[in-house]
């Protein structure tokens, strides 16, 4: 499975961003899909998760009502929606799938990784 993230790019604060995420090699549109984001110095922090169908999400408690996670199955690809971005959420985003069902927020559970995408807000 390959996955390439795109879309980051630089926001003012109070913008938004959709970043995607497509699939190749192996369809993802059986497992669970997440974003995840990390700041130099900082351990990879969990975003936001759906599931196969994308009937069942899980989002970081303090991102819940900015972001957005959602997939097209037909496209094998992933979105994250980020709204009123503010300069903490500056980072880089990086997409991954989970062979578990339960929407895991720990990036040990997801098998594989994109390349990240960078996201810079200014203030």
């Amino acid at each position: 499975v390959q996955l390439q993230a795109s879309g980051g790019g630089l926001v003012q604060a109070g913008g938004s961003l959709r970043l995607s995420c497509e699939a190749s090699g192996r369809t993802s549109s059986s497992f669970t899909m997440g974003w995840f984001r990390q700041t130099p110095g900082k351990e990879r922090e969990f975003v936001a998760a759906i599931s196969s169908r994308g009937g069942r999400t899980n989002y970081a408690d303090s991102l819940e009502g900015r972001f957005a996670i959602s997939r097209d199955n037909s496209k094998n690809t992933v979105y994250l929606q980020m709204n009123k971005l503010e300069p903490e959420d500056a980072a880089v985003y990086y997409c991954a799938l989970s062979l578990r069902g339960d929407l895991p927020r720990t990036n040990y559970y997801y098998r594989y990784w994109g390349q990240g995408t960078q996201v810079t807000v200014s203030s």
